[in-house]
C-alpha cells in the first residue's frame, strides 16, 4: 500500500495551529512568531512534509525547471561523455533547489528554435542553458523576445549581454601542438569539430596559430561533426595521404579514440608510428591502450557553475560571467617521439 504524503493540514493538526499559519511559516512570511515558526518547521520535518511543486508553480508563476536544448544528432550525443557529465553537474545543483532539468535533443536549427518557443509558450522552464554557441547566433534574439533568461556555455559574440560560463580551450590545443613539436613531429594533422560552432572554430584556429608559430604547415585539417564515426573517417583520409602525418590532434576524445582504433587496425603502433591527442579528459581516455594524451576539462563542475549562475540570473536579473580554470594538457602513452625513419607511417598505412 502506498503511504499518503503528509499535507499542510497534517502539519497544522500536529502543531496545533491553523493551516493559514502553517502556510505563512512554511513560506517565510511575516505574522508568525519565531517560536511558532520554529515549532511548525520542526513538525513539518518530522512528518516528512515536502512542498507540492505544482502548487508552488501556480502560486509563484514559475515552473521550477531549467531547459537544455542540444542541436546534434542523437548518435553523437549518445557517444560523447561530455553532455552526461555536464548534466550530472547541473542536476547536482537543481536537486538541492527542488528544480528539474528539461532536456530536448533536436536535429536542426528549425527544430531547436521551435523547442524554445514551445518551452516558453507552455511556461515549462524558467531559464535556458545555451550550448554550442555559433557566430551570428539567432537564439540570443529569440530568447530575449521570449523573455527567457539564459546562460551561455562559452564566450558569446561581442555585444551579447547574457552571463556566460566558459573554459579557455585555446591554450590546451596550443599545448598539444607544442608537446608534439618538442617530440620532433613536423607533420601534424588536426581532426577538427563542427566549424559552425564557436568552440570548434576556436580549436581549429588555435591549432593553426600554434603550427605557424612553430614554422610548420597547418593545412592538414579535416572538419567533422564531432562524432566518432566522422573522426574515424577523417583519420583514414589523413593516413591515406601521400605523406601522412606522424601525429594527429583531435578536437575531442571520442574522435581520438576512434582514430586510435583505425591506426591499430592498420598495423600502426601508437605512439611509435603515430602520436594521438584528444580533448575533454574523459574517464574512458585513461583506460584505452595506450592511454590517451588529452586536454582536460571538468564538465561536471561546468554544469554546477552554470546551474548556479542561471539560478542567480533568474532570481536577481543579473549574474557575473565566470571563467573556469583553462583546459590543460595531460600527457599519457599515446604520444611519443616522431618516427626516426622517414616514411614509416606511409609504409604501414
Amino acid at each position: 500500500m502506498v503511504q499518503r504524503k503528509p499535507t499542510i493540514t497534517d502539519v497544522a493538526r500536529t502543531a496545533g495551529v491553523s493551516k493559514g499559519l502553517v502556510s505563512f511559516a512554511l513560506n517565510d512570511k511575516p505574522g508568525v512568531s519565531p517560536e511558532t515558526r520554529k515549532r511548525i518547521l520542526e513538525v513539518a520535518g518530522d512528518l516528512g512534509w515536502r512542498p507540492s511543486l505544482s502548487a508552488r508553480s501556480l502560486s509563484t508563476s514559475t515552473s521550477f525547471a531549467l531547459g537544455l536544448v542540444i542541436r546534434r544528432k542523437a548518435e553523437v550525443i549518445s557517444a560523447d561523455p561530455f553532455f552526461p557529465a555536464f548534466i550530472a553537474g547541473v542536476e547536482s545543483v537543481l536537486a538541492d533547489e527542488g528544480r528539474a532539468l528539461v532536456l530536448s535533443v533536436v536535429p536542426d536549427a528549425e527544430a531547436e528554435l521551435r523547442s524554445y518557443r514551445t518551452l516558453a509558450g507552455d511556461n515549462r522552464v524558467d531559464g535556458i542553458f545555451l550550448t554550442d554557441l555559433r557566430e551570428a547566433d539567432e537564439r540570443f534574439a529569440l530568447l530575449e523576445e521570449l523573455g527567457l533568461p539564459a546562460v551561455a556555455l562559452g564566450r558569446p559574440s561581442p555585444g551579447i549581454s547574457i552571463p556566460s560560463v566558459e573554459v579557455d580551450d585555446t591554450h590546451g590545443i596550443a599545448a598539444a601542438v607544442d608537446h608534439l613539436v618538442s617530440l620532433g613531429h613536423t607533420r601534424i594533422g588536426h581532426v577538427a569539430g563542427d566549424p559552425g560552432m564557436m568552440h570548434g572554430g576556436r580549436r581549429r584556429g588555435s591549432f593553426a596559430e600554434a603550427m605557424r608559430e612553430a614554422g610548420l604547415d597547418a593545412s592538414l585539417v579535416l572538419e567533422t561533426d564531432f562524432s566518432a564515426a566522422q573522426g574515424a573517417d577523417a583519420t583514414r583520409q589523413l593516413l591515406d595521404a601521400a605523406v601522412p602525418p606522424t601525429a594527429i590532434v583531435y578536437a575531442n576524445d571520442p574522435m581520438a579514440i576512434a582514430g586510435l582504433g583505425v591506426a591499430q587496425q592498420r598495423g600502426l603502433r601508437v605512439p611509435d608510428d603515430l602520436s594521438i591527442t584528444g580533448f575533454d579528459g574523459t574517464d574512458i581516455s585513461g583506460y584505452v591502450f595506450p592511454a590517451l594524451t588529452t586536454i582536460t576539462s571538468d564538465p561536471v563542475e561546468w554544469g554546477r557553475v552554470a546551474a548556479r549562475t542561471l539560478l542567480e540570473f533568474i532570481a536577481s536579473g543579473t549574474a557575473e560571467n565566470v571563467e573556469l580554470p583553462p583546459a590543460a594538457l595531460l600527457i599519457r602513452g599515446s604520444t611519443g617521439p616522431s618516427p626516426s625513419e622517414s616514411g614509416t607511417v606511409a609504409a604501414h598505412s
